[in-house]
């Protein structure tokens, strides 16, 4: 997803503050939680609280890594242990003309994540979006044919993946090659070079760092027809031997959707396989939903005030169901351990939240652990608090 609204307005969050935040939090869950919450937070985290269980991450911006904003850079060290960007590694992004690279940012989350012990990401290597214009085309303007267009994926793949061969750990390979009804998207991967496309892409990356654990990226993991066209792909790599290790589940959810059941059949069936499961964008939007039946005509793709009904912070009881949508989401991923290996949450605080303009520009949108001003929010300590039960 892309860095598309920026709310530089957060203040530096001290640590008197941070601590602040969190006796308030620990409170407001009652007297017996908060001592276990207390002793989480000296720990460094929502990171170290889950470790040993799965990696916590966040999504960093280009903006974050070129400017070094220091206080989210600090809450990304203290918070997390994995680190993905955002759009830094994304081929429009770091090769945009399709000839010179541009490794500045990326080279500075793999130096800060390093620095920091921190599980690193790369997204994405092949995807149908945020590509150069001529990405499928030679320098007169003519389409690329098959081999043409594989010889630049492996070298694109080769050069990226080799820059960073044994500092970051897992690839977010492929990223959504699967339409929503039943069979591949209709990208000019596809057309071009085949349905074998992104076994390329898996052989390729393989060859380039051996050592790195390679995924298939998707959102709507939860619809029936997606997944099992996906599983049928799936057991062919794994019977042939390609080398794929894990899914990646994005978790753009909301509050009442989608169906859970469904989003866990999902994680079941990956983890069957024998495949790790990372769930690698999640966010909870808690906005009304101008596609829904439900919604006014007059509202859809257009700004108003109707859709945008927490400009000044979100009521209490919209806070507590968003804190016990991430719970419910936690306690099904601590069902299927060990095979979810990952959470990453897409962005670090509400202010930098692509959720903000998508799918309407402008509105104020609440999805995330932290909050504008950086201070955890309630669905932080309620998290906090599930991990405490898990070591008592």
């Amino acid at each position: 997803m892309n860095d598309i609204f920026i709310d530089r307005t957060a203040p530096d969050p001290t640590r008197r503050h941070f601590l602040w935040s969190c006796a308030a939090g620990a409170a407001a869950l009652g007297l017996a939680r908060r001592n276990a919450l207390a002793q989480a937070v000296e720990a460094s985290g929502l990171g170290a609280a889950f470790k040993g269980i799965f990696h916590i991450g966040a999504a960093v911006s280009t903006f974050t890594l070129e400017r070094q904003i220091e206080p989210e850079l600090a809450l990304l060290a203290r918070e997390f242990t994995s680190l993905t960007p955002e759009n830094c590694m994304k081929w429009q992004e770091i090769r945009p003309n399709n000839a010179e690279w541009r490794f500045g940012p990326a080279d500075k989350l793999v130096e800060f994540g390093t620095a920091n012990g921190m599980y690193l990401v790369g997204h994405t290597l092949v995807w149908h979006s945020q590509v150069p214009r001529n990405l499928f085309s030679d320098p007169s303007g003519a389409p690329l044919d098959r081999l043409a267009l594989l010889a630049r994926m492996e070298e694109h793949i080769d050069t990226l993946v080799g820059r960073y061969r044994g500092r970051i750990a897992a690839w977010d390979v492929v990223n959504e090659a699967i339409n929503e009804g039943n069979g591949w998207r209709r990208s000019r991967w596809l057309e071009i070079i085949g349905e074998d496309f992104m076994e390329h892409a898996f052989r390729f990356a393989h060859a380039a760092d051996p050592d790195a654990r390679l995924l298939y990226n998707d959102y709507n993991m939860h619809n029936p027809r997606k997944r099992a066209f996906l599983l049928g792909v799936l057991r062919d790599y794994l019977d042939r031997g390609v080398p794929i290790h894990g899914i990646g589940l994005q978790g753009h959810i909301g509050l009442d959707y989608p169906d859970m059941e469904e989003w866990e059949k999902s994680i079941a069936a990956y983890a069957s396989l024998g495949l790790e499961v990372h769930v690698t964008e999640l966010d909870v939007d808690v906005l009304p939903n101008p596609n829904s039946p439900t919604a006014e005509v007059s509202t859809r793709g257009e700004y108003s005030e109707a859709i945008d009904p927490y400009r000044e912070g979100l009521p209490e009881a919209v806070e507590e169901a968003l804190a016990q949508r991430y719970r419910l989401v936690f306690e099904i991923l601590l069902e299927h351990r060990p095979a979810v290996k990952r959470v990453t949450m897409w962005g670090l605080h509400d202010g930098i939240s692509w959720k903000n303009n998508f799918p309407i520009r402008g509105r104020t949108n609440h999805p995330l652990l932290f909050d504008r001003d950086l201070r955890p929010k309630r669905a932080y300590f309620e998290l906090l608090a599930l991990a405490a039960t898990l070591r008592s």
